[in-house]
């Protein structure tokens, strides 16, 4: 027996010799495997690409159970003997970076404002490539088998090509159109953003209701009123039917007289207050199809920062409109046009995701993707089985997102990203999409151009990642691995990413990008609170790996968490799967000290006694329990089943019958037919563990008595 059984398990020192001996093997890349005769060239293919993890900062709770997930089927599918790809990858972020990024200067009391463009792209991308590779030395860590030689990142030129090329093709199919449409404004960011990436806080505010001329108007938002010249009503509206539609009327309001419009529309509701409203096509998506439908004017209001324009009169211009909401009301009052004030207007106010400022909606000029067409596609792919959504909760958010998305302003005003590639014209500020960047002058009027300096939303580059990383069209990896089998990420961004993944996919491939999507939850803290600095609850999976070791996490992070449902990660529960590894390991002690120098291979198994076959098939049963709930994605039925027979099982039952057979004087089995069960079932269950708890058994499989022993990575399973 090897002497390193005689210490405890230290899973600090053999996990990084453990990932290191793989990692040289080659054997995570399927080339590799197949020229190392460990499959066969015309095997199976099995294909996972990696969510690309954001390259800005260090890995947290959730990166640590994607990488985990993956990398037990990607372990387990390779031990089958499959030919198993696993994409890594890297994201260049592009908003989620920015925001990093801005923080980051912030903190060092410096403004990207002031910087020159040239300057600060690099500095970000100095940061972020930094950033990236402590990011893979993390993934690495856990354990991860996937191919390195085969890294991409979302700015490799190959990315950059690809999406360009989508580009151009959406634009030739008449699917991409730059318009002034409203858009979700951060005014602190300084950018647009989709709807996707707009949360929305319920809050409890005033409502206010003012005389508007002869009617009763009610709003949230008095700051938008200083452009409000059009009156809303519904035509079918008794209570209105003396006033025509386009008939104009003279009021007075906040600065002075006006002269209003009355315009007969269905969007008036009838039911909702006094049945009349006015509008702000400038600051509202509503308002805006109003006035687009009657053409009608457009004036804005607030500036980019929210701030009141020389619109609203010299008392109000530049005041920011929150402080200036209530000096509105105070003016509206003294003149007596102040019905009333209902104190407790319950409410849900869109804010922007990551800094939680109010999205001011704005009337902006953008690219847009014109949506009905490709979800369509992406709907009907799924209802046909072509890709298999495995929650019916998750098929049921996806179609329905799908069936009511709309257009899709992928322009975005940060320089850190994949360019727009399209001139804008100097003079008629007309817009050309330049895939080659060979435009010079413009089309319609012959003026000189400039570039376009919006970038894309980092959600169209990313949507387009499986086929971009296997090389789309003529690579030999996109005819092997396409469509890959299944994507693994968080329920989160089902509608964020997995959509659009599908969407692009079949709009470039004619194919589905994956047979299945395996969602998973959030991870929250033990108290099944949602992780963040604010609270202090983070719990970060490098301090986890640090006390109690990376297989423990691992396992920790598996059992008992089903898919798609959020799960809690408490460290005790860590180390109880600590605790498990160590059991592993005195195990392995027990069994190794009362077999050395057996001869295992050539043991007669025709010996055994018909109570100790039953030992065998015991675990036979088990063993085919467990593959049945690998094949179908019950990851955590499947660990904690054989947590249940290391522990309980081999422990318990098989080696406490092994000791009847223990010389008194030596404490060693003398028994043959016990030696064998002993060795053939731990070398069972070590394959089986391994995809779940790949470095202790590692570790133990490196002193199991077999003849042509190869690495377990690419041990039979």
């Amino acid at each position: 027996m090897n002497d390193k059984y005689l210490s405890p398990y230290d899973p600090q020192s053999v996990e990084p010799q453990i990932y290191s001996e793989e990692e040289q093997s080659g054997l995570f890349n399927p080339d590799e495997c197949v020229s190392a005769g460990h499959t066969e060239s015309d095997a199976e293919t099995y294909c996972i690409i990696m969510p690309p993890p954001n390259a800005n900062g260090s890995l947290h709770a959730g990166h640590a159970l994607f990488v985990t997930l993956q990398d037990i089927m990607i372990r387990y599918n390779r031990m089958q003997g499959k030919r198993t790809l696993w994409y890594p990858g890297a994201d260049h972020a592009g908003f989620e970076t920015w925001v990093v990024f801005e923080k980051k200067l912030q903190k060092e009391g410096r403004n990207r404002f002031e910087m020159d463009p040239k300057d600060l792209y690099n500095e970000i991308l100095a940061f972020t490539m930094e950033n990236k590779v402590f990011m893979e030395g993390q993934i690495k860590s856990l354990g991860a088998s996937c191919d390195w030689s085969r890294l991409l990142f979302t700015l490799d030129d190959r990315v950059v090509k690809t999406v360009y090329d989508t580009f151009g093709s959406l634009n030739e199919e008449g699917l991409v159109y730059r318009g002034n449409r409203t858009v979700n404004w951060c005014p602190k960011h300084q950018t647009s953003l989709s709807n996707l990436e707009v949360s929305y806080e319920d809050r409890t505010d005033p409502f206010y209701y003012f005389q508007y001329g002869p009617f009763v108007i009610g709003t949230a938002r008095p700051e938008t009123k200083f452009g409000d010249k059009y009156v809303v009503m519904h035509p079918d509206d008794e209570r209105y039917a003396e006033y025509k539609h386009g008939q104009q009327f003279e009021l007075e309001w906040i600065n002075g007289p006006i002269t209003a419009t009355v315009i007969k529309d269905e969007a008036g509701d009838p039911e909702m207050g006094s049945g009349v409203m006015t509008i702000t096509p400038w600051h509202s998506d509503v308002d805006f199809k109003i006035a687009e439908r009657h053409d009608l004017d457009f004036e804005q209001i607030i500036d980019w920062r929210g701030k009141l324009l020389p619109i609203a009169g010299e008392e109000f211009d530049g005041m920011n409109i929150k402080e200036a909401r209530s000096k509105i009301v105070e003016k509206l009052d003294a003149k007596g046009l102040l019905v009333k004030i209902d104190e407790k207007y319950d409410h849900s106010v869109p804010v922007c995701y990551k800094c939680a400022r109010e999205i001011e909606p704005q009337i902006r000029p953008q690219w847009f993707i014109k949506m009905q067409g490709l979800a369509e596609q992406a709907i009907k792919a799924v209802e046909s089985g072509d890709t298999d959504i495995m929650s019916e909760q998750y098929e049921k958010t996806f179609k329905n997102w799908l069936a009511e998305t709309p257009d899709w302003n992928v322009s975005r005003q940060i320089l850190w990203g994949i360019p727009i590639p399209a001139k804008i014209c100097v003079d008629c500020n007309h817009a050309e999409i330049d895939i080659e960047n060979q435009l010079s002058q413009c089309s319609q009027c012959g003026g000189p151009v400039e570039q376009d300096p919006d970038t894309f939303d980092t959600w169209f580059s990313s949507g387009q990642w499986p086929y971009a990383t296997l090389g789309y069209p003529d690579s030999q990896d996109f005819k092997d691995y396409y469509p890959t089998t299944v994507m693994e990420t968080g329920a989160d961004i089902l509608t964020f990413w997995v959509s659009r993944m599908m969407m692009f996919g079949l709009h470039r491939t004619g194919q589905v990008p994956f047979e299945k999507v395996y969602l998973h939850g959030m991870v929250r803290d033990k108290k099944g609170l949602k992780m963040s600095k604010s609270k202090g609850n983070v719990i970060a999976p490098a301090t986890m790996q640090d006390e109690f070791g990376t297989d423990a996490l691992r396992m920790s992070l598996i059992v008992g968490n089903t898919m798609g449902s959020p799960m809690n990660l408490d460290p005790d529960k860590v180390r109880a799967y600590k605790k498990f590894a160590n059991k592993l390991w005195n195990v392995a002690r027990f069994v190794y000290s009362n077999t050395d120098g057996f001869d295992f291979e050539s043991f007669d198994t025709t010996q055994l006694t018909a109570d100790e076959q039953q030992l065998i098939d015991a675990w036979h049963e088990t063993k085919t329990d467990i593959k049945s709930d690998m094949d179908e994605y019950r990851l955590y039925l499947a660990a904690e089943k054989l947590y249940h027979y290391v522990w309980h099982t081999f422990a318990d039952e098989v080696i406490e019958s092994t000791k009847e057979f223990t010389d008194p004087e030596t404490r060693l089995i003398t028994n043959d037919n016990k030696k064998y069960i002993l060795l053939y079932t731990m070398g069972e269950f070590l394959r089986a563990l391994h995809p779940f708890m790949p470095f202790v058994t590692s570790e133990i499989w490196k002193d199991y008595p077999k003849k042509d022993k190869k690495m377990l990575l690419v041990e039979k399973w």
